[in-house]
Formats: C-alpha cells, structure tokens, sequence
C-alpha cells in the first residue's frame, strides 16, 4: 500500500489501494461461506490494510491539499467547537520564522522556517510536533517588514520540494533531509518578481517534472527534472514577470495542461512541451496572489487592490484554442488566503467578509462578516476560515447565506499576521503563527 500510495499521480485524488489488493485473493477465498477462522482472517487483512493505508489517503502533501483545491475528503469531524476551539492535542514552538504552512505525508510535517542560520526545510513527527530533521536551503531574511519564507513544500515518491523567499528550488530526501539538488531562479534562469516580496509559489511535482515560475525574459514557467533539477523546458513565449500564485494541473477541452496566473495574465501550458496552448490578458496590480479555479471550460481568477475578479471560457476546435472574458467583477476580491469551488459556487474572503459567487454567472449571492480576511479550506460540509487576525470560525457550506457555527481565538498569537493556511490531516487542524505550531482533535467522538 506504501509503494502505491507514493506512485499515485501527484495531482489526482487519492484512491483506495484496498479493493486491488482484496481483488487479487483466490475466488475460492473470496466465494466460499466465511468459517469462523477465514472471518477472523479476512478481518485481520482488512485492519491491516487500514492501518497501512488509512493514514496515507488522508495526508495533506502539498499546497491546498492533494489537488491544490482546498478540498478535504475527510468526513466524521467535529460540527462544532467549545468556545475556546476544539481540543488541542499538542503545540510546539520550533517551525523557525515565516509564512509557510505546512504539509503532512506518512507521519511527518514539513514547512519551511527561519532560524538563525538561514531558511531551512523543517520536518517533524505528526505523533507529536517533536523535531526528525531539518536541512538549510538558503539564507534568511525577508522584505518590507515580512521575514522568512511564504512557500509550502510539496511531498512526492519520497523527495521535497521547496522554494525559499530567495529563489532557491531545493529537492530533498523525505525521510532524512539529505539534500538532492538546488537550483536558483533569479540566477539560473532569469527570475523577475511583478513586485518585491520575493518569491511565495509552493512547488508543483507531477510525475517526473517539477513545475515552478521564475518570471521573466527567459520565461516564465520553467519544468524541470525531478532527478537533477536541469531544464526540461521553460516558455519562452511567455515571458510575464512571476506573481504568487501557484501552478495547478487540470483538464479544459479533454485536454491536461498547468493553468499559472501572474500580475498581466493567466495562460495553459502543455506539460510535455512547454507550449503555451491560451493565454488571456488579466491586468492585476500589486500583488496576484489567489490560486486559479477551474470548473467545466471556466477559468476563474481573483486579486485584490482594486482589480477583483475575472471568468474566462477558454474553448479548442482542432489546435486553435480561444478564450473569451464572461464577466469581469469588483464583487468579490480576494486579496490573499485562497478561494474554494464547490458545486458551482466559489467561497471565500472577498476583503473583510466571507462572500459566495455563482462561477458561471458571477452573481454574488450574499458576502458577510464573519472572523475577518483569511484563508479558507473545506472539509465534511464546513469552511475553515483563519483570519489574518486570528481567529478561526466554522462555516457550514451554503449557498444561501452565511451560517456560521463556531468561532474561537488562535492563543499565543504573535506581532505578524496569520498569513499561513490551516491544514486539515487524519482528523487534525493545523495552525502555524511563525515558529508555533498549533494541532487541534477535530475528529468527532
């Protein structure tokens, strides 16, 4: 089950390996009346089976989740909290300085962190927060007032990837640390930010290429190879500088490509080559952020500082791809903390509200207050929105109003925003604030 577990696409949904490994007994196992020794047989397969895989189906391995979405498909937790939040299991003060949330695959956390040397991949036990390794990618430091880095790793097939505030693409051992290779973009490949708080993009892994944009003349998405961090390709036909948002893998017109959004566009890419099969001109200012969000052949985009958001139907007849602007909207804004598509309607903060959008029409549906700006993730019928203040609420998904449940105070807040996105893992909430770590019970009794 490990071994299927690490080679399942990086992009795809996690699947139960249970049924191809039941499938394979003898039919006479299978097919014949259960005695009361094949009965305590087959039980004993089937906890072994959830012991092995269980855990594994229901990490959180990269940036928003196994598909990037924000989505959780972990059911049977908490529908709502006490007052002062649920159940803390354990807190840790070790994570080093920074912005970076956290990913969660076979029994260890990793992040990324300041400490006093410079920035470092830092990985601890999910047992109990308590330190397993912790390998320096890069020096420390910040810009504007925001120290440390802003990235999330990605956990893939037994290697990390992650991206330091510096530019520095680092592939590392899961399991100890040791370092594979590091590349860096401003250097190697000519990396140019759209504004100066340096680089934020959590990593994409798919199969053997790790996709990644450095911005700029050369290009602005690069792929390289997950074995030695060399060029596979870089578009050079695109050539915007780099925003802080992460590239996605999706599906427009039967067709799999990366979809990437930057501060003057949003383009699909084809993974084998590096062609840029669409690209949509998307003026934003300041600071592009919010991760794309696919649904059917819309592409929709969000920004803050005026701009707002954007839906675009991208169309192919033969190899002529088109896109078409369906609405451009100032409803809804969402500066940074992401937004989550679920049944054709998008949710999330749009300024100091929690606000829901029909995609396809861009009809706002109702905006609210609720914890504050944040970010948001969905699990078992609720958002979990973490202001950037710190509180936490518990909304119950509705496209009808907002309904908020639960609602409690992050203790032990520091002086820096609560920038880092909640995590949600084999029936745990997680909150990083700079070098604490916060883990929540959220699995129902």
């Amino acid at each position: 089950c490990a071994n299927l577990h690490h080679k399942r696409p990086s992009a795809g949904p996690a699947r139960s390996n249970v049924f191809p490994i039941i499938s394979t007994l003898p039919e006479s196992t299978i097919m014949r009346p259960a005695t009361p020794s094949s009965r305590f047989r087959l039980l004993l397969i089937a906890g072994t089976l959830a012991g092995f895989c269980a855990p594994a189906l229901a990490d959180w391995p990269q940036w928003r989740g196994p598909n990037r979405d924000g989505l959780s498909t972990e059911t049977g937790l908490l529908k709502e909290w006490p007052a002062d939040g649920p159940p803390l299991a354990w807190k840790v003060r070790n994570t080093g300085g920074g912005f970076s949330s956290v990913a969660i695959c076979d029994g260890l956390i990793y992040t990324l962190g300041d400490l006093a040397d410079g920035c470092h991949v830092i990985a601890l036990k999910e047992a109990d927060g308590s330190p397993a390794w912790k390998t320096k990618v890069g020096p420390s430091g910040g810009h504007a007032g925001y120290p440390g880095p802003r990235s999330t790793p990605t956990v893939d097939g037994g290697q990390v990837f992650a991206l330091d505030q510096h530019g520095t693409v680092a592939c590392l051992d899961a399991k100890n640390g040791e370092k594979i290779w590091s590349v860096n973009l401003p250097d190697g490949f000519g990396g140019k930010m759209m504004s100066g708080w340096r680089w934020s993009e959590s990593i994409l892994v798919d199969g053997e290429s790790v996709i990644c944009t450095p911005g700029g003349d050369k290009g602005t998405v690069v792929a390289l190879s997950r074995k030695t961090g060399k060029t596979l390709w870089q578009t050079s036909e695109w050539t915007d500088p780099a925003g802080y948002s992460s590239v996605i893998i999706t599906t427009l017109n039967d067709v799999r490509q990366y979809v990437q959004l930057t501060g003057k566009s949003v383009a699909g890419i084809d993974p084998k080559s590096g062609k840029v099969l669409w690209q949509a001109e998307r003026p934003g200012k300041t600071a592009v952020i919010t991760t794309p969000v696919i649904r059917d052949n819309i592409v929709w985009v969000t920004s803050s500082y005026g701009v707002g958001c954007n839906a675009f139907r991208v169309e192919r007849k033969g190899e002529k791809w088109t896109t078409e602007e369906i609405y451009a909207s100032r409803k809804f804004a969402n500066h940074h903390g992401g937004v989550i598509e679920l049944k054709g309607h998008i949710y999330g903060s749009s300024g100091g509200t929690f606000a829901c959008m029909d995609i396809k029409s861009g009809e706002l549906l109702y905006r609210s207050r609720s914890a504050g700006k944040g970010a948001t993730i969905y699990a078992d019928g609720h958002f979990y929105l973490r202001s950037e203040n710190g509180p936490v609420a518990l909304i119950e998904a509705s496209s009808e109003k907002l309904k908020e449940v639960s609602q409690f105070e992050q203790p032990e807040r520091s002086d820096k925003k609560a920038w880092p996105h909640p995590v949600i893992a084999n029936g745990k909430l997680y909150l990083r604030d700079q070098d604490l770590l916060l883990c929540y019970d959220i699995k129902a009794r």
